[in-house]
């Protein structure tokens, strides 16, 4: 269950918690305030996200007009978590590595864990082409690849500054996941293992079989010790308090210690980087 979603089911059960007290059953409220009983039951059971009004209107019915601020408040902080992906790329890939170049720029020190792709910082413009290519077709969205491509290499020169540190854990698979031709994942691989024992980075791969104290279930990005960002397939969540910081710094750090670096990363990498070969060579043709 995302963050997200949990919010939203605390939220509900807020309410439930004052219709309760205000001595109504579900058919009751919903008459006071004129909602077909099953928007109250969506609402009270996490499944349907109430607006502003609806929330004033609740805290009216039940006598609480003075709780309207606190029902207002867990909303806005919901809305501030929860970024769809449609909503963001509404203006393109783009404008989206814009801001990453805002946060990017704001930090000393940004740790992360992929799962199935090569970490943006690290991509090379083909395969990072691809990649905006396949979101966009994939979303159904207007896509601006050519200029989000030109965005994410300009993001990338902060990998080169001094003072800086970039800390990323890539699970093997991904090194293997190709949504790209052949030759472009190879050359992507060769950047990857390029990467290593740069002054600024530390690349962990953490390889097929690894004992880990907790799965890599999604990627994540920790920017110093102020933010998460959650990818999921259908959104982002931008993530500030205390409490999330704490827990995601934890996996990272769970998961850090399942990976390998320096030389053995470079045999993992390589060994992907062999089967790209060898899977992009042609097969023998058969005597006819």
């Amino acid at each position: 269950m995302s963050d997200f979603q949990s919010a939203r089911i605390a939220l509900g059960a807020r309410l439930r918690e004052l219709r309760t007290e205000a001595g109504f059953d579900g058919k009751g409220i919903a008459a006071v305030l004129g909602w077909q009983r099953s928007k109250v039951s969506r609402l009270e059971t996490g499944k349907q996200t109430p607006s502003k009004g609806d929330l004033a209107q609740w805290a009216e019915a039940g006598g609480r007009s003075d709780l309207a601020t606190e029902l207002t408040g867990r909303l806005t902080g919901l809305e501030t978590h929860y970024r769809s992906w449609r909503r963001q790329l509404a203006g393109g890939h783009a404008a989206r590595q814009e801001q990453a170049i805002v946060e990017t720029a704001a930090s000393q020190m940004i740790r992360g864990v992929e799962v199935a792709r090569i970490p943006g910082l690290f991509q090379t413009p083909e395969y990072a082409r691809y990649t905006f290519r396949s979101n966009a077709d994939f979303r159904q969205l207007p896509g601006d690849v050519e200029e989000a491509v030109r965005t994410r290499a300009r993001r990338q020169e902060v990998l080169y500054e001094p003072g800086r540190r970039f800390r990323f854990l890539v699970w093997e698979a991904a090194l293997y996941v190709v949504t790209c031709p052949y030759e472009v994942m190879a050359e992507q691989l060769d950047r990857l293992t390029g990467l290593i024992g740069l002054d600024t980075i530390e690349l962990g791969i953490i390889p097929f079989g690894a004992q880990l104290k907790r799965s890599p279930a999604h990627g994540f990005w920790i920017y110093d010790q102020r933010l998460v960002i959650v990818e999921t397939i259908n959104a982002e969540l931008w993530l500030d308090d205390e409490d999330s910081l704490a827990l995601y710094t934890r996996a990272w750090e769970w998961l850090s210690e399942g990976a390998v670096y320096g030389p053995q990363a470079r045999r993992l990498i390589s060994r992907a980087r062999s089967s790209m070969e060898r899977i992009s060579q042609p097969g023998p043709t058969a005597d006819l």
